[in-house]
This record gives structure tokens, sequence and C-alpha cells, in this order.
């Protein structure tokens, strides 16, 4: 079986695998979670083969510097495998930065290491989302196909954070157990301060809170995730203001007010500059 849109693949097919592999997942712009159900399969991955094997969930957060190589499979292997585009990705966990501020630490900890022995319940789990996913890609007659689908790779999202939790990926002090070098802390600490404060929208304000100059914050974040500081600010902005103008009635104006931008003129410019579309126009479209 293998079924797909644009931004999502579903597979158990190692035809599936291989199509999804040389179109998607060898580059840095997607997000595969893998559950191997019988067998192994080798891949190579930064920098090394990594077997997975029966029982094991593979998570490939999407990676700027470390695309899937080549692979080999074992001739009883067996897999259900969920891939999605970054974009999709980037704007479930944009939505939820405010709620998950250890996301940097537990992301890193999956590139460092990508596969999970997990328990029947988490099997469970998966398997539930990946039905769900599977069902609403084959009702093609569904007008909210589109919605539905990102409800339930959210929730998907969210079930691999909360299994993260329980493998204790985390301290006490909400810091990975692992050594992390002195830009990627300064990466993380950018993170923390744009959950805390997703209304300042000036590198330089960033960059002060962190005692560096605005061209070197730029140069970590395009090091540590293919974004400069300037994109990442645009992009929680940009996220919180669809989430306004899709689902809620809140007057332009008070939208501006809310967000903190100097007035609605300014903020109907920095909307359309983003989206290609005034707030209006914006709400009419995604509501049709």
């Amino acid at each position: 079986m293998t079924l797909f849109t644009d931004s999502l693949f579903l597979t158990t097919d190692k035809e599936g695998f291989r199509l999804c592999r040389e179109t998607r997942t060898t580059s840095s712009a997607t997000m595969t979670v893998l559950l191997c159900k019988g067998g192994f399969i080798d891949v190579y991955y930064h920098g090394e083969m990594v077997r997975i094997k029966k029982g094991d969930l593979f998570v490939r957060i999407p990676d700027f510097t470390q695309p899937l190589g080549p692979y080999a499979m074992s001739p009883d292997f067996e897999f259900m495998q969920i891939t999605v585009d970054a974009a999709v990705f980037e704007q479930i966990m944009f939505d939820h930065i405010r709620v998950e501020p250890n996301w940097y630490s537990k992301q890193e900890y999956v590139k460092a290491n990508p596969i999970f022995t997990i328990n029947e319940v988490s099997t469970d789990f998966f398997e539930t989302y990946f039905h769900l996913l599977e069902l609403q890609l084959q009702d093609k007659m569904s007008d909210y196909r589109r919605q539905i689908l990102m409800l339930i790779a959210r929730g998907a999202t969210m079930e691999m954070l909360n299994y993260m939790d329980k493998l204790a990926i985390v301290d006490n002090q909400s810091n990975l157990r692992t050594a992390v070098n002195q830009s990627d802390y300064t990466f993380r600490e950018f993170t923390r301060l744009l959950q805390r404060h997703p209304h300042e929208r000036e590198v330089q304000w960033y960059a002060k809170q962190l005692n560096i100059t605005p061209k070197y914050l730029s140069e970590i974040c395009k090091e540590r995730s293919g974004k400069s500081a300037s994109e990442w600010i645009a992009d929680i902005t940009v996220s919180e203001i669809k989430h306004y103008l899709r689902n809620t009635t809140t007057p332009i104006r008070e939208i501006a007010r809310l967000m903190e931008f100097p007035n609605a003129s300014f903020f109907c410019q920095y909307t359309k500059k983003h989206t290609g579309l005034t707030p209006n126009h914006y709400r009419k479209q995604k509501r049709n």
C-alpha cells in the first residue's frame, strides 16, 4: 500500500520505500517516521550504517546536513512509514512551540539517536495514527481532507514528544543529558526567547539578549536549521497571524494590537509581504 499527496507519503511497500527515498527522503526537506514490523533495514545515516530491526521506530527530523544514504533490506523486511514535508512538520511545531519549550533539545537528541525500541502500547498508537491517515488519504471526496490530515499529523507529533518524555530524554533542569557546544546552546536559547517573546520582531533585540551580534546569531541559526534568525522570527509571527485569520473573527485592527504591531496599516503590509495576500483576502480565501 502506498498513498501520498504533495506533502504526505504513506507506504508499507518496499517499492513505495524506494519511490519515497528517491523522490523525497534523500532531501533535507522531509520528516520520516518508520516502524519496523519484521526483518530489518540498514540505512546510511549521519556517517554510518544504522540497523532498524523489528520493534524499532526510526525518526528522522528534517536535517539540512544529513540526507539519507544507501540502504539494504532483509528479504522479510516489513514496515509502516509516514513521511511529511518539512514545511508541514515546521508548521505543527510552530503552532505548538509555546507549549513545547524543550523541543530544540529533543530535536538534537533525535538527530543523534534516531532509533527507538518501543513497547506494545506505543506501537499501537503509531499504527492507529497510520491507519487514520490511510483512511483519510483514501477518502478523496472529503471537503476537510487537508485539515483532518493536519490534525492527525499534529496528534502523532505530540504523541512522539510524549513518548520522548517518558524515556526521560530531558532531565529535571530541562536540559539534554548530552553535551552541547556553544552554537547549540545559543540556538536553543534563541528558540526559547522566541517562545517567551513572540512579538519581538527585530533580530537585534534577540542578539542583545544573547550578548552576540545580529550577524553571528543569523549565522548560527543558518548553520543549525538552514534558516536565518529573521526567517525564524517571521515564521513564528506569520504562524500566529494565520491562526488569528483562519480560526477567529477578531477584527484586523484588534489582531494588530494583540500582536503589538505599531498600527493596523503596518500589520496589513507585513501580512501581505509574507503571505502574498492582505489580511482580509487571506481570511476570505481560507474560509471558502
